[in-house]
């Protein structure tokens, strides 16, 4: 109740905080769900649109970025134009008209990939794809699975997949320091302490890669097999230094990804990762980064 006392002057109804205000609806033209900090620099309630829909295993980060850019994602029928947009939760959102189902249990899959097969959902060329060969290796019913990082078309071993984006691009980034190791056969002269320079790293037509540890297994005449440990894992990295030192590649095979390993897994064949290892291994990831 307002104080009329004489003396006093009359108090205004306290006015609304943007905590106390309702976030504009998506439904009203031109208007978006709230975006960003509030006004005193407190963050809002929720993540962004692009981490929800990843951790849905719509897609990764990016590529929810691109849909979005596409005109394919909408909140309550009003088409999105920027993915700025914070949410408590995914009702309401579509995705090509469908509506988002919610978030699953994270879940990680080892497959051994046999060479041949290209790491995309389809090409446009008609080439077998990974998923040609994960119609039948996983369980039924299970979700739509994405692949951590790619292996070329004729790189074979351990592929990982997992049906949340946000983990996906997690792993996949450099920053993480997530570990891989490949293994080659080559053809040509090399030495161990040719090799040793790598952990200096090497720019190659200007691109420049991290440091690998790479080492002579075993030789057969001017044949040899070499194993190599490396955190970045970009395009081509293995097969490209190695050419670059003089070597062919005949065989290239990855062996582990983190804590994550090929093992005796049968080739073109998938396992799930037990729930217990998939969840620490998230924590882990997450202490590293934060």
């Amino acid at each position: 109740m307002n104080d009329k006392r004489p003396g006093r002057p009359r108090q205004r109804p306290a006015r609304a905080t943007a905590l106390d205000r309702k976030a504009p609806s998506a439904s009203k033209a031109g208007k978006q769900p709230q975006t960003g900090a509030l006004p005193d620099g407190r963050p809002r309630e929720g993540d962004r649109i692009a981490k929800l829909l990843a951790r849905a295993g719509v897609a990764s980060r990016r590529e929810v970025e691109r849909m979005i850019a596409d005109g394919r994602i909408a909140i309550n029928g009003e088409r999105l134009d920027t993915p700025a947009v914070v949410l408590s939760s995914l009702a309401g959102v579509t995705v090509d008209q469908r509506p988002v189902a919610a978030a699953q249990p994270t879940r990680l899959f080892r497959f051994n990939k046999p060479d041949g097969l290209l790491t995309a959902e389809r090409d446009p060329g008609g080439r077998p794809t990974i998923y040609t060969a994960l119609r039948n290796a996983l369980p039924a019913g299970t979700p739509r699975m994405m692949p951590v990082g790619r292996l070329d078309m004729n790189t074979e071993g351990l592929l990982l997949l997992t049906n949340d984006g946000e983990l996906k691009r997690t792993m996949e980034l450099p920053a993480s320091g997530i570990v891989r190791t490949y293994r080659a056969r080559t053809f040509g002269d090399i030495s161990q302490a040719q090799l040793e320079t790598l952990m200096d790293g090497i720019e190659i037509d200007g691109m420049r890669y991290g440091s690998i540890d790479a080492n002579l297994e075993r030789r057969t005449g001017r044949n040899q097999w070499i194993e190599l440990t490396l955190t970045e894992g970009k395009n081509r990295e293995v097969r490209r230094v190695l050419e670059h030192l003089g070597l062919q590649v005949s065989r290239l095979m990855r062996l582990a990804y983190g804590p994550f390993v090929l093992g005796n897994l049968a080739r073109g064949a998938t396992e799930e990762v037990p729930q217990i290892e998939v969840e620490r291994f998230c924590k882990q990831v997450s202490r590293r980064r934060s």
